[in-house]
């Protein structure tokens, strides 16, 4: 009835991991309430939340604990399924025993031994699906997190005399792109359009039919005669078209 927290470093827990966690078992505590889920609708409206509320945040706090126990190194996406399965299973064994107490004194529940394996598959069901809910939702996070944070691939493209500098702008010139960098300017075989791609990660827009431009690399920006030009780091003048002109005024470029 839990989740793994995302863990950072040597397994530190992400402050907002715990938030989203408590949001997501307030959500299911919710909807099972409401739908009187496993026969719970036998007591009021009031009842049942506080119960599957209870029943969700304390199942969150000890799948935190095992996944932090017993997962802590599994980090591999191809394991996530048995990630998943391995917490459920080992959350729900102790957890359906706390259930059944909980059952008891809520709904006057009476448990009997043969009542066990059913009641150990319910709290499997549950554990399985909360845990994946919550594997799913960090996964993407972190995805999302490292994508954001991963160098732009163009810079695997820079010649090794401009290794580690920052790109400043990349000008078509026929077949090849000029590029101008804090190390110097270079020529490289490539499309404007492959290389435009290639430089997400890096804040900057094409300018013009023949110019990609980073916004830290621009020192100064012109209007006049009913065009715009942008001035360089390196004092190249970038002639802003028609077409991307309304782009960068709505993003303050010029």
């Amino acid at each position: 009835m839990a989740r793994p927290p995302p863990m950072q470093g040597r397994g530190l827990i992400d402050r907002s991991g715990y938030i989203r966690g408590v949001l997501i078992s307030l959500g299911a505590a919710v909807f099972l309430a409401v739908s009187g889920a496993f026969s719970s609708g036998t007591v009021g409206l009031p009842m049942r939340l506080g119960y599957w509320a209870a029943m969700l945040l304390l199942g969150y706090v000890w799948g935190s604990f095992v996944a932090s126990m017993f997962m802590a190194h599994v980090r591999r996406p191809e394991a996530v399924w048995a990630r998943v399965l391995i917490i459920s299973l080992v959350l729900a064994a102790p957890y359906s025993v706390v259930v059944g107490i909980a059952s008891t004194l809520t709904f006057g529940a009476h448990f009997e031994w043969s009542d066990a394996p059913g009641l150990f598959l319910s709290v499997l069901m549950v554990s399985v699906v909360m845990t994946a809910l919550n594997v799913l939702v960090e996964t993407q996070r972190q995805a999302v997190t490292e994508a954001g944070s991963r160098p732009a691939k163009f810079l695997e493209r820079l010649p090794l005399k401009l290794r580690g500098a920052e790109v400043w702008a990349v000008e078509a010139e026929d077949h090849y792109l000029r590029l101008h960098t804090s190390k110097g300017q270079d020529l490289i075989l490539l499309r404007l359009a492959d290389a435009v791609a290639e430089l997400q990660g890096i804040e900057g827009l094409q300018v013009h039919r023949s110019w990609w431009v980073a916004r830290d690399a621009i020192t100064d920006a012109k209007r006049g005669d009913g065009r715009a030009t942008l001035t360089l780091k390196d004092g190249a003048e970038v002639p802003v078209s028609r077409t991307y002109a309304g782009l960068l005024r709505e993003k303050g470029w010029i």
